[in-house]
């Protein structure tokens, strides 16, 4: 799909799933720009928001939010290969993206999540659950947090992380969905610096590190276009 929105700015982009005022109004405080993910729509418009445009196969917005939004701000791509996620973040080009409401709810959709993160290490995008904010780790992540900050780290596929400023150093760990993982291990306060093989950690922290998480990513290198998962 070829790029249909273009910021400067980062884009707030919600889904279907979990999505609180509070979360919306954190989301938006740093990323400006508001497009819904096909059935995010509705939920944009149930906090009193409207999206600039939704994108997707549309099989579950509703009739009276395609209503409201009109042609104008409706992007329907047909392909069902494909999660409305990837569509979406296919036609955003943006510095970074922050994603709602793709968790909660059906664990399958969780998990699509989490496959869309790790099919686009090349991108910068966070998603938000409520509970945590997930990313996947780039080739170096170098972040400043309050000490007992929980950080996890949890392996989409084998590989190492070098890390400075954990409580449990994983400088020697074989990680693996398989064996070894990484979560609730924590900041000892300061800088943490994280260093991953491979485009297959995830990070998980707590949302209240938004800030710090935001910066360190602005900061970061990417990993090439070739670490596509896909």
């Amino acid at each position: 799909m070829s790029v249909v929105y273009a910021k400067t700015e980062g884009v707030t982009l919600v889904g279907g799933g979990h999505v609180s005022a509070d979360m919306l109004n954190r989301a938006l405080n740093m990323a400006p720009w508001l497009v819904a993910a096909d059935g995010g729509a509705d939920k944009i418009l149930a906090l009193g928001q409207q999206p600039d445009l939704a994108i997707g196969d549309f099989d579950s917005i509703s009739p009276e939010t395609r209503a409201i939004l009109g042609a104008a701000r409706l992007h329907q791509v047909a392909a069902q290969h494909n999660t409305d996620f990837d569509k979406a973040l296919d036609a955003i080009e943006a510095p970074f993206v922050l994603a709602l409401g793709f968790s909660g709810g059906r664990l399958d959709h969780t998990l699509a999540a989490m496959n869309t993160l790790l099919c686009n290490p090349n991108r910068r995008v966070i998603v938000e659950t409520g509970a945590d904010l997930c990313v996947v780790l780039p080739p170096e992540l170098v972040l400043t947090l309050p000490p007992g900050t929980r950080v996890s780290l949890f392996p989409m596929g084998a590989t190492r992380c070098r890390s400075e400023g954990l409580e449990w150093p994983t400088d020697a760990l074989a990680f693996s969905p398989f064996g070894r993982i990484g979560t609730s291990n924590q900041a000892v306060g300061g800088q943490v610096t994280l260093r991953p093989e491979t485009p297959r950690m995830l990070l998980l922290v707590p949302p209240t590190a938004l800030d710090a998480l935001l910066k360190a990513l602005r900061d970061a290198p990417l990993w090439q276009d070739d670490a596509r998962a896909r």
